[in-house]
């Protein structure tokens, strides 16, 4: 960590202060907000890694730009924590991630300085395009656009969707490529090794130091310039099919690579690249965790910081972790994932560019050549599993429930239309906490239910996760969905022998004779803890882990329905057209008339938090179970 010894943070509320310096301050400026990001991060985890590479970059573009009427998007967003302390934050940034504090992402309605809301990877340019297009449109010819995107994102299918309508638009917008080769793990594919040969390529440095010089001829960008410009277009082209630049090729003007980390050379660059018309990228060379050694030693560890930490060692204190006997959800998947793999040759893995979150690495050492990192590409990952899936192979797609959102036409038309046996594995379902809206894995029961051919189940426990991707792997299973939360189970015996669970079948978990609660995934552990509460006060209810939620298990409800007038719901999604949904429409079309209360994720977003504090929110943990069952007191016998 860099010592400083200036106060210039201190005395910057907005971009306006931070212009009022002199170029030659700012590179002090860059060490007090890494210097505050590392302490703050230290007692606060948050997405540290990115945010400190991109310090420099932050500091150039606001010094730069006449933010906000020039508009700044950011790529996911997990790097826009400078931007957030620069832009009027700073005071509240101790609450970043917390329970009614800051977002950890960039939002419009946090700041007029967040023109964009982000969360997921890939949207950067397109929505730059889109706010440059408004611009023209309203005459705003004077008003910049500038999108960061990171290198990671840049394997996402949709950036370059973005580019292709950019190139051809000559919209005047700026795309800056912050080149770190890494997104959360290492980037992989061929754009990775295409920007390594870019940084590597004499030409390319060449030309760079060409424009450079050329550059720094004017004090501002005119005619004059634009026809030394025009005098080196040749050469530019030769460069251009020598080298193949597939920026160029997408009619953007390409610039660099250039130093990230130079904060003063990039602020000359920006003030006359500003000026100049047209589609253009600035392809920039930076390093992830920059200034906070371990984080750059080990930048997937520190991508997020594991938790509080020692700012001079790097040390992350001990908190409450994994026990054998209580797993996190994640390292029961991987786990499972090697044990199924060395039964079943046919089995692969899957995963856009999450191994280590959702522990597909385990599967990478042991089996390197059955399991793919496709980069930050959904779509892509689905439809890639359905080739092997016809080709006669078992892939198990790895996707964090909220990402799988953008790949809903690929489940239905490339596998659940062909019957394929593509194993869904939808990771951080439910509320995922700190992350927030755009994480929050709410909604797949709800737009899974409703897929023909589709099996979509949620386990309980660890236990049950394991026996539920060992049936999904068996023949003849057709399309098989499992979502499961972020974190710990229950503690369980999971090391147990694989079992296959029929398919469409609850199981009962306590008897009761006052009312009954249906419950799916990982909240009937909260059904539990409500039933030892309302056990001392002397009311009971039959428990009931549905395990699918379609087919939904007919026989239960047919029972229940038998023996019991009122039914609570219990589900870790949203309640409308999720599970308590599928439940209300049986119950409809078989003219019962029963008492039905659904608990789950109301219909509007949730903002960020830990996950108890918005299991309580919502309604749903132990104590809302609790509360839910009491309101019924009054019709219970």
């Amino acid at each position: 960590m860099v010592e400083t010894t200036s106060n210039f943070l201190e005395n910057i509320d907005s971009p306006e202060d931070l212009r009022r310096l002199k170029a030659e301050q700012l590179p002090a400026v860059c060490a007090e907000l890494r210097d505050f990001i590392i302490r703050e991060a230290a007692s606060n985890p948050g997405h540290l890694g990115a945010s400190l590479g991109v310090v420099d970059l932050t500091v150039a573009l606001h010094y730069c730009y006449n933010t906000p009427y020039d508009q700044l998007v950011w790529d996911v967003g997990h790097q826009a924590y400078s931007h957030k302390i620069l832009t009027g934050r700073r005071k509240l940034f101790s609450t970043n991630r917390l329970y009614n504090g800051i977002s950890g992402f960039p939002r419009r309605i946090e700041s007029e300085y967040d023109s964009f809301g982000v969360g997921h990877s890939s949207t950067s340019i397109s929505a730059a395009l889109g706010l440059a297009v408004s611009a023209d449109l309203k005459g705003e010819t004077d008003r910049k656009v500038i999108a960061v995107i990171g290198d990671g994102s840049m394997t996402g299918g949709m950036a370059f969707e973005g580019l292709n309508n950019a190139g051809a638009s000559k919209a005047d917008i700026l795309v800056i490529l912050n080149d770190n080769n890494m997104s959360i793990d290492p980037n992989v594919g061929g754009i990775s090794r295409y920007l390594v040969q870019m940084q590597a390529s004499h030409t390319y440095n060449t030309l760079k130091s060409r424009i450079w010089k050329v550059l720094g001829k004017f004090n501002g960008v005119g005619p004059t310039a634009r026809k030394v410009l025009q005098k080196h277009q040749q050469a530019i082209k030769s460069v251009v099919f020598r080298e193949s630049n597939l920026f160029e090729s997408f009619g953007f003007r390409y610039f660099g690579p250039v130093d990230g980390h130079n904060v003063m050379a990039l602020a000359d660059l920006f003030n006359h690249l500003k000026d100049i018309p047209g589609p253009k990228i600035l392809h920039v060379i930076t390093k992830k965790g920059k200034g906070f050694s371990p984080a750059e030693k080990d930048a997937t560890k520190w991508h997020a910081a594991p938790g509080k930490f020692n700012i001079e060692t790097g040390e992350v204190y001990a908190t409450t972790s994994d026990t054998p006997e209580s797993p996190k959800y994640q390292f029961v998947f991987g786990k499972t994932m090697v044990e199924l793999a060395y039964k079943n040759d046919k089995i692969v893995g899957i995963t856009p560019a999450m191994p280590s979150g959702c522990s597909l690495n385990m599967m990478m050492c042991e089996f390197p050549s059955r399991t793919f990192d496709v980069g930050i590409a959904e779509p892509h990952a689905v439809t890639f599993a359905a080739g092997m899936a016809a080709g006669g192979l078992v892939p198990f797609v790895n996707i964090y429930s909220s990402f799988m959102q953008r790949s809903y036409d690929q489940i239905i038309h490339d596998v659940a239309l062909q019957k394929l046996n593509v194993v869904f594995c939808l990771d951080r379902a439910g509320l995922v906490g700190a992350d927030g809206a755009t994480h929050h894995g709410v909604f797949d029961l709800a737009f899974m239910r409703n897929i023909p051919n589709m099996t979509v189940s949620a386990p309980m426990d660890q236990l049950e996760l394991r026996n539920l991707m060992f049936t999904a792997q068996l023949p003849d299973k057709g399309p098989f969905a499992i979502r499961y939360p972020r974190g710990n189970g229950p503690v369980i015996d999971w090391k147990q022998d694989f079992q296959e669970i029929p398919i469409g079948k609850g199981r009962k978990i306590s008897d009761g004779d006052q009312l009954a609660v249906l419950s799916i995934g990982h909240a009937g552990n909260f059904v539990v803890e409500a039933g030892k509460l309302l056990e001392k006060e002397g009311i009971t209810f039959a428990h009931y882990d549905m395990r699918f939620v379609t087919p939904i298990d007919i026989e239960i409800l047919e029972m229940v329905a038998s023996k019991f007038d009122t039914i609570v719901t219990v589900e870790d999604g949203v309640i409308e057209g999720g599970f308590g949904s599928a439940v209300l429409e049986y119950f409809a079309e078989s003219g019962r008339k029963l008492i039905i209360k659904r608990l789950g994720v109301p219909n509007h977003f949730i903002e960020h938090g830990t996950q108890k504090e918005l299991y309580r929110e919502c309604g749903f943990d132990a104590q809302g179970i609790y509360e839910a069952v009491k309101e019924f007191k009054h019709d219970l016998p």
